[in-house]
């Protein structure tokens, strides 16, 4: 089979080689052997070429932790599976079986039945963001109606889904950009207002639009100096929602600022919660969906063969939204404002 292997620690470019005869993964117990049709493409797997992230396996590894495909097979520990049936999941990426092949393993419990009207390039994107930002807004921040969320880097695919899910819960959604083109997409998803967040008095700009009180719930998966800077701006009782380090760096929390300003700061992570809750919040994502309330903003069904560049321009920061892989010639794309 074919498949993208990183063979070294640098830029995608560098490392990534594509070898025309990898061998097929053999299913191990509690993981489904996939044949890929499309895949998401996330910042993590440009972290892992650089080695610069947590769950990156030894090399040379196959990264690419979402997909769609059909059933092939499954290993020990698996029941109800059906060859030929087509799924989206999030894959073994950390042993090197990941979706930028042509086959890769799933993890069976995070391994969920497609709508039959739902593309492939949305399908393949839909795991990570949506369940990431329900467990943050839903289970960890418990965001109530009529609360403020800010929202940052919100045209990230983590973030666009934060700003519809937001919604969805009935609270009043600001979004940050450091680019004002992304800007558009937040407010195409339901941002009432949009903030610059490279701005100098950007905390002064958040406390403003929240007439001094603060938001009430901030979603970053940004971290480093943003972090700090949310803490500035964030509401007495407000959850400060730890998602990611995009930055380069987490975030840092000042214990004493934490107890002086009757903040919180929460960690997500959509690891670690079983496949009767993954079920729950599955379905209920599914309904939004069905009502037009979620997209999962795909900017580009990018050729198999581009991957490498297309991790680049993620790495710098030049994508609104998510990116998918299309592995399989004949994945089904819904891009761009077609998504929402």
């Amino acid at each position: 089979m074919r498949a993208w292997q990183t063979t070294k620690a640098g830029s995608p470019r560098d490392v990534l080689v594509l070898n025309p005869q990898a061998p097929s993964p053999t299913p191990r117990e509690g993981t489904v052997r996939l044949r890929v049709r499309a895949a998401g493409i996330g910042l993590p797997d440009a972290l892992m070429c650089q080695a610069n992230y947590a769950l990156t396996p030894p090399l040379p590894f196959t990264q690419g932790q979402e997909v769609v495909g059909n059933v092939l097979d499954w290993g020990a520990g698996v029941a109800g599976r059906h060859a030929g049936d087509r799924v989206m999941a999030v894959t073994s990426f950390f042993t090197g079986n990941g979706s930028f092949a042509e086959e890769c393993l799933a993890l069976d419990d995070f391994c969920l039945p497609v709508p039959d009207d739902m593309t492939d390039a949305e399908a393949a994107c839909f795991l990570i963001p949506g369940h990431t930002a329900y467990i943050a807004l839903v289970t960890r921040a418990k965001l109530e109606p009529g609360e403020t969320l800010l929202v940052l880097a919100g045209a990230s695919g983590t973030g666009a889904a934060a700003i519809q899910i937001g919604r969805a819960l009935g609270a009043r959604v600001i979004a940050s950009v450091g680019d004002p083109a992304k800007g558009e997409l937040c407010r195409a998803l339901g941002a009432e207002q949009i903030l610059d967040h490279h701005a100098s008095d950007f905390a002064k700009q958040v406390l403003a639009a929240t007439n001094g009180r603060g938001a009430n719930v901030i979603f970053d998966p940004v971290g480093g100096d943003l972090f700090t800077r949310a803490t500035q701006c964030i509401a007495s009782e407000g959850r400060l929602l730890a998602i990611g380090f995009a930055s380069g760096r987490w975030g840092q929390a000042d214990t004493a600022h934490v107890v002086m300003h009757n903040y919180s700061v929460v960690g997500v992570i959509p690891s670690g919660y079983d496949r009767a809750y993954k079920e729950r919040a599955q379905a209920v994502l599914l309904d939004w969906w069905r009502a037009g309330r979620l997209r999962i903003a795909v900017d580009e069904l990018v050729p198999f063969e581009a991957l490498p560049g297309a991790l680049e321009r993620l790495a710098a920061n030049q994508v609104k939204g998510k990116l998918a892989l299309a592995v399989d010639p004949g994945a089904t794309a819904r891009v761009s404002s077609a998504a929402l």
